[in-house]
């Protein structure tokens, strides 16, 4: 079964908005595995707009599933995971001011890039994936940074799903049998949801792991945490 890492930047956005501490991040996050999802993933940015580096230094001892963390490798937010040691680091191409990650990255340019930085983590022992499009090119050029896995940019996918299934899934077979060839474990995230996740997991081969956070945030505000999270895990066992 595809596993499920819940994404709360969402829960920390809420939280900074007031002030204080309500919502609990950390309380929100042990909730979400006692639901039963079975990572946790953040994404800390400069501005710490939601989630905040503190957040990631306490959330690291108490969580007893997969911790994810998602980012740009600035220097500093590499000193923060090789220090934190989570089993997974996500490399994502953000640029600092960007509103959310909007597009994967260029394994033919940053290639020797990638691979240094890729270098650190696994000196770590962490786990590596990173942020990439449906492009079987980029992705059969991504085994040569070193990854462990790649996580596809599902927006595209997402937004063509209720126009046409059959043709917006397509780019993404073709994307994971890529991976698959060349050895590299498949995520995705970005865009999916209750409507389109059931669909995507069934026809994505080697699929591992999603990464989902503001449609499911979203969803817990009707349905409930607990609800919401078991709606999620219903749609990955195909």
């Amino acid at each position: 079964m595809t596993k499920l890492s819940v994404n709360i930047n969402k829960i920390a956005t809420l939280r900074n908005a007031r002030g204080g501490d309500l919502p609990n991040v950390i309380k929100t996050a042990m909730d979400c595995e006692r639901f039963g999802a079975q990572g946790i993933t953040v994404h800390p940015r400069p501005d710490e707009r939601h989630i905040r580096y503190r957040d990631v230094l306490d959330l690291k001892p108490l969580l007893t599933t997969e911790f994810n963390i998602e980012g740009y490798p600035s220097r500093e937010f590499i000193d923060l995971v090789t220090g934190v040691r989570p089993a997974q680091v996500t490399l994502v191409p953000d640029p600092p001011g960007v509103l959310t990650s909007n597009a994967g990255w260029d394994t033919i340019h940053h290639e020797s890039f990638l691979k240094e930085v890729i270098d650190a983590f696994h000196k770590h022992g962490i786990r590596t994936s990173i942020f990439i499009e449906a492009d079987p090119a980029m992705i059969r050029q991504a085994i040569k940074t070193g990854t462990d896995r790649i996580e596809l940019y599902t927006e595209s996918y997402a937004k063509n799903f209720h126009s046409g299934r059959e043709e917006a899934i397509k780019p993404f077979i073709d994307a994971a049998n890529a991976a698959i060839e060349s050895g590299l474990g498949i995520n995705a995230g970005h865009d999916l949801n209750l409507e389109n996740l059931k669909y995507f997991a069934a026809q994505i081969p080697g699929l591992l792991e999603v990464s989902i956070g503001h449609a499911l945030i979203c969803d817990a505000l009707y349905y409930g945490l607990e609800n919401t999270i078991q709606l999620y895990l219903r749609q990955l066992r195909t």
